[in-house]
């Protein structure tokens, strides 16, 4: 499938790539675009919105995008559920210190934007530490039962 999303991709806009093609759509294919095109996008071409405002995979009812599709495809991993914590204290910036690793990543998605500023050479080099972070959450998990 066809995802679509604003382009100058940031924390939430590199995660949930990496939640949509990890846990959803193994074969999604992602479209960056200025925001006034998205729509555009959707129609023509059939997308998937995701983090882009009024849509339902976008930030609501205080979650963010991330955590939207969480919900929207019932995905119930506790490692999952730990990374999602992360991801919205590194993407809401009012809730930046509501989990001890938020700002980590916050600099990191920073420092990536710097050294990729081309959205896909960026996704591409943040899925890595994606997969390393979930895996980490997965841990930290299993050590607290």
């Amino acid at each position: 499938m066809l995802w679509v999303t604003r382009s100058h991709v940031h924390v939430d806009r590199v995660a949930c790539p990496w939640l949509i093609t990890r846990f959803i759509d193994s074969e999604a294919e992602f479209v960056f675009v200025p925001t006034s095109q998205v729509e555009k996008v959707v129609k023509d071409l059939g997308a998937i919105p995701f983090d882009v405002p009024g849509v339902e995979l976008g930030h609501a009812e205080g979650r963010c995008s991330f955590e939207s599709i969480i919900v929207k495809y019932g995905l119930k991993e506790p490692g999952l559920l730990r990374l999602a914590k992360i991801v919205h204290a590194a993407d809401v910036s009012e809730d930046i210190d509501k989990d001890p690793i938020g700002r980590g990543l916050e600099a990191l998605a920073s420092g990536f934007s710097l050294r990729f500023p081309e959205d896909n050479d960026n996704l591409a080099h943040q899925l890595d530490m994606y997969d390393a972070l979930y895996a980490w959450c997965r841990l930290e998990v299993a050590r607290s039962k």
